[in-house]
């Protein structure tokens, strides 16, 4: 016997629960599969490493989908400012030049997760089954199975990668990628400060890689230090005190004194596209179809944006009886957010190489472009509602607009 689904998202995460939300209260069959549910969140608890800086775009999706009172209920820290220097030159952005009361969020993902599964519960034309383990997936064109290690066998129409960057989806579907290390690695780390709570958050671009810092809710702050593996190793190894002490000869003095490092972590820096985001019978959303440079942070809104984009096709598509799983309607997706994904990942290359190089008269370039950034105000508020999320060719979702009813 199989179990069957017009929708089948495989992978639960903030991208595909958003996914599964955004298609919540309508008449498609859908189930959401994730392997393992997140910790259970509790406000005593550490802040977690893992964190996003939420775009008002993104924000607004999870408003729409009725998820952001998850969030909110849980822990969040808005920002207003965003400072960005090397040397002489120095932008600062603040959302009231823009008439905005904030220019984003700072969430830990596991508090995005929680808000998005929960929100699930409460469609009826949504089956959560978290926790699974998935033994196999054959994929075709007409129609995809899901086997379970359970025994059961879940057959969907339309078959959605959302399980990440080394999706099994995606491989199943035949559908290749090109990408490249970045020789770089992130070492992350949660932080205790003196200061109290701040709306700002920083990036400083120095010669070895960004420094990095987002604001947490309270006396508490996520910092970002691109380095070498290497040294990334060697930091990481190194005893509170001794990696306190480096911290503050590296950082910068607006960090103020850090009191405590509650956790830390590190990651290589890779970038990955797919080569193409959809085929007959499958699409690919999230990590599953890009990975970005995290240098400011937007790999989770894109996604985010993907989940809005791809539901609203899928709902244009059903209103219209159309097949869901037909390229032609899947095309339309891929065509909303393919060029706009390679936008964003193609400027964030070239921040990354053009600030990472010690050229001397590219360094005094960047930094005339930063002060006549500072000055030129249509560029800045430009620049501004584009790090927002409010660029470009936005779906429904991220503009408040339902689509679903």
């Amino acid at each position: 016997m199989k179990d069957e689904y017009d929708v089948l998202i495989v992978g639960g995460g903030m991208v595909g629960a958003t996914l599964g939300c955004a298609l919540g209260g309508s008449r498609l069959r859908v189930a959401v599969l994730e392997d393992a549910p997140p910790r259970e969140f509790s406000p005593e608890q550490p802040h977690d490493l893992r964190v996003s800086a939420v775009s008002v775009a993104s924000a607004s999706i999870l408003k729409t989908v009725g998820a952001w009172p998850g969030v909110t209920g849980r822990r969040f820290c808005p920002f207003r400012r965003m400072r960005v220097w090397e040397g002489a030159g120095d932008v600062e952005f603040r959302s009231e030049d823009i008439n905005e009361p904030v220019l984003g969020y700072i969430v830990e993902n596991r508090v995005i997760q929680w808000a998005v599964l929960d929100r699930l519960k409460a469609f009826a034309n949504v089956e959560l089954l978290c926790p699974v383990k998935t033994r196999k997936i054959d994929y075709t064109p007409q129609g995809s199975t899901v086997e379970l290690e359970d025994g059961r066998v879940l057959k969907g129409r339309l078959l959605i990668a959302a399980d990440g960057g080394y999706s099994r989806v995606r491989q199943a579907a035949g559908m290749g990628v090109s990408g490249w290390d970045y020789e770089q690695h992130a070492l992350v780390l949660t932080v205790d400060t003196a200061y109290g709570q701040q709306d700002i958050t920083w990036q400083r671009f120095v010669p070895a890689g960004p420094q990095a810092f987002l604001p947490l809710d309270g006396p508490h702050a996520s910092l970002v230090w691109y380095e070498t593996p290497e040294q990334v190793k060697r930091l990481k190894a190194l005893p509170d005190a001794d990696l306190m002490r480096e911290l503050r000869q590296t950082f910068p003095d607006c960090l103020g004194d850090i009191e405590s490092i509650s956790a830390r972590g590190s990651f290589p820096l890779k970038r990955q596209h797919a080569l193409s985001y959809t085929k007959a019978g499958v699409a690919l959303i999230g990590d599953a179809a890009h990975m970005i440079h995290p240098l400011a942070g937007q790999g989770v809104n894109i996604g985010l944006l993907d989940a809005a984009a791809l539901a609203q096709t899928l709902m244009d598509a059903h209103r219209l009886g159309r097949d869901l799983g037909s390229a032609p309607v899947l095309n339309g997706y891929e065509d909303m957010r393919r060029s706009n994904n390679l936008l964003m990942m193609t400027t964030m290359d070239m921040f990354y190489r053009v600030f990472g190089n010690a050229n001397p008269p590219l360094r005094l370039a960047r930094n005339l472009g930063l002060g006549l950034a500072e000055r030129f105000k249509p560029a800045k508020q430009l620049a501004m509602r584009y790090a927002m999320g409010l660029g470009g060719r936005l779906p429904k979702l991220a503009r408040g607009e339902a689509i679903v009813g």
